[in-house]
């Protein structure tokens, strides 16, 4: 069972273990203590959703400001019913096609779920996640899941147990070892506006994916006021390292010759920097490897105590889409 740790201060108190055992993740849960559990997307800081103080430690552990909302976790679609009213006919549709998977949809919320989830918005975000180890863990609890990436808020975030443990060791007591994430980049949020579907936030999931399904779609993925979803700050995913993302690689590794940098590109590397400071996302440029390797290439040369990192933008279709996406917001600077 894990442990705290009584000479560690309050905010750094557990001796964090790694491990694939359900029912240790299911005791601590059940005290509204916070487990990082694994999905197909990326590692989520689990907690219960029914749970005001569960919630308030994930806010807590991650530094997240409370006004950015939460996404539910559920086994199956018979407890989406349970969550949320007035789910729209192509709702169903979606989750029938995509779920279990990276789909995550905004519906009206029944009185069950906590402001504090929806940031006191009227939708609640909800997904089933496809991974046999969290599923296997939902059907256990006798409540669903908030689940954020397991990292702090804005970093980038976590697609094997080390990443979790690096950035949350010592602040939550339980890691279940589900190993690398399948998908390695996060849910597609999509959401209805007038019986439309709108994509809140790109992942793992493709805008054309979901057209070909159910035909056009809107994309209002960046924040004006309150983001209705994770995901829509202009600042998130970044490493320490400062990031530049480019169209030509080549060009701006060139600009930089002098400095020590790391290279994240799409499937060659450059003949003029050193082979350890260069990571291709996929060799064959497939865009689902490049995705699912994305979050490592950024965790490994952000340890290398670099003074930049240059990262390509892949091809801006698919999946890659998503890729860009989170590139682009890891990289924003204020003007």
């Amino acid at each position: 069972m894990a442990k705290a740790n009584s000479n560690q201060p309050e905010e750094n108190k557990w001796d964090t273990t790694i491990d694939v055992d359900l029912s240790i993740a299911v005791d601590l849960l059940n005290q509204d203590e916070l487990v990082s559990i694994p999905t197909e997307t990326v590692y989520g800081l689990a907690g219960n959703a029914f749970s005001k103080k569960a919630i308030q430690k994930i806010y807590e552990v991650k530094q997240r400001p409370v006004s950015n909302p939460l996404i539910v976790h559920v086994a199956d679609s018979s407890k989406i019913k349970e969550l949320a009213e007035d789910i729209p006919p192509m709702a169903w549709v979606l989750l029938e096609h995509f779920s279990p998977g990276p789909l995550t949809l905004l519906l009206p919320k029944k009185k069950i779920i906590l402001d504090e989830v929806t940031s006191g918005l009227s939708e609640v975000a909800v997904r089933i996640p496809n991974h046999s180890l969290t599923l296997e863990l939902l059907k256990k609890l006798d409540f669903p899941l908030v689940a954020p990436s397991a990292n702090p808020y804005g970093y980038i975030s976590p697609t094997k147990p080390v990443h979790v443990l690096k950035q949350l060791g010592g602040k939550i007591p339980y890691i279940l070892d589900g190993g690398n994430c399948s998908k390695g980049i996060e849910s597609t949020v999509l959401g209805f506006d007038q019986g439309k579907p709108v994509i809140y936030r790109q992942g793992a999931i493709s805008m054309e994916m979901i057209q070909e399904l159910v035909g056009d779609v809107i994309i209002k993925d960046h924040e004006k006021e309150k983001p209705l979803s994770p995901g829509m700050v202009p600042h998130h995913y970044s490493p320490h390292t400062k990031l530049i993302l480019t169209d030509f690689l080549e060009v701006e590794a060139k600009k930089y010759a002098e400095k020590e940098i790391g290279i994240i590109s799409f499937k060659e590397k450059l003949p003029f920097i050193s082979n350890e400071n260069q990571i291709i996302l996929s060799k064959t440029g497939n865009l689902n490897e490049a995705a699912q390797n994305l979050y490592n290439a950024l965790h490994q040369l952000d340890e290398m105590n670099l003074q930049l990192i240059i990262a390509e933008k892949l091809p801006n279709y698919g999946i890659g889409k998503a890729v860009n996406d989170r590139l682009t917001r890891a990289s924003y600077t204020k003007d």
